[in-house]
């Protein structure tokens, strides 16, 4: 048998942690890139429950650009929508926006707990690989729910193209460094990173899991029906991309 060297075992250690640290060096960029989106965040840190107008009073910009902002952290999952209060006036209520209760976390990279990752791996070798799809498929949709469901009540049907950009956002939120790719036929979600590493690699039945997220959150933002087909295009299968097409 051929052990991988030392100095392999180094490379390969740093080239995932690199991937990692890239990933949410992407995710942190992405929603606090900007100065007024973190200037925002930390407006609704100091004042939960404001409003669009409340925001575009204190910062003087248009609300169209303050809700382009609010979506962004939203997206990310890093501020949240509350149910908007009942108002007598005329007219729909005003959505307020609180911080999400997770405290922002400023260490990069997901620190895995190598007991947990035995025990996914054996759990999915003794599961079959059929039943190990259909499970992994089934926690990424309810996953995809839940987060679709902190981005707040839905305004309308979006159409797919439109929130393959939210749901993008949200996967790199959440460590895959993904990003949308649209055209007249298809709409993509592509992952340049995936949070399972290696795992993956050993267990190509986990990339369900992003069919899956993808899947839910399109349900969850109103652009699809229930059980819309995602197709999936894994580097752990042999692709030569992470892709998730609707």
């Amino acid at each position: 048998m051929i052990m991988e060297s030392t100095s392999d075992q180094l490379t390969s250690k740093s080239t995932g942690d690199d991937a990692g640290f890239s990933a949410a060096i992407s995710a942190l960029s992405s929603a606090f890139g900007d100065p007024s989106r973190r200037s925002i965040y930390l407006h609704l840190r100091a004042n939960p429950h404001s409003t669009v107008t409340d925001i575009s009073d204190k910062f003087d910009l248009h609300p169209n650009v303050v809700r382009h902002h609010l979506d962004r952290l939203v997206s990310g999952g890093y501020i949240e929508v509350e149910a908007p209060l009942r108002s007598q006036s005329a007219g729909r209520p005003a959505k307020r926006y609180v911080c999400a209760p997770n405290e922002l976390s400023l260490e990069l990279g997901v620190r895995k707990d190598d007991l947990l990752v035995a025990l996914l791996e054996r759990s999915l070798s003794l599961l079959g690989p059929e039943e190990a799809e259909a499970m992994a498929t089934s926690v990424g949709e309810e996953y995809g729910r839940e987060l679709a469901s902190r981005m707040g009540p839905i305004d309308g049907t979006r159409s797919i193209k439109a929130a393959m950009v939210s749901v993008a956002e949200a996967m790199t939120a959440h460590g895959f460094a993904a990003h949308a790719e649209l055209s007249s036929k298809s709409s993509s979600v592509v992952v340049d990173h995936c949070p399972f590493g290696e795992v993956a690699a050993h267990h190509p039945v986990l990339c369900a899991v992003d069919r899956g997220m993808v899947s839910g959150l399109l349900d969850g933002l109103g652009a699809s029906d229930r059980g819309t087909e995602v197709q999936l295009m894994s580097r752990a299968r042999g692709d030569d991309t992470c892709r998730a097409t609707a």
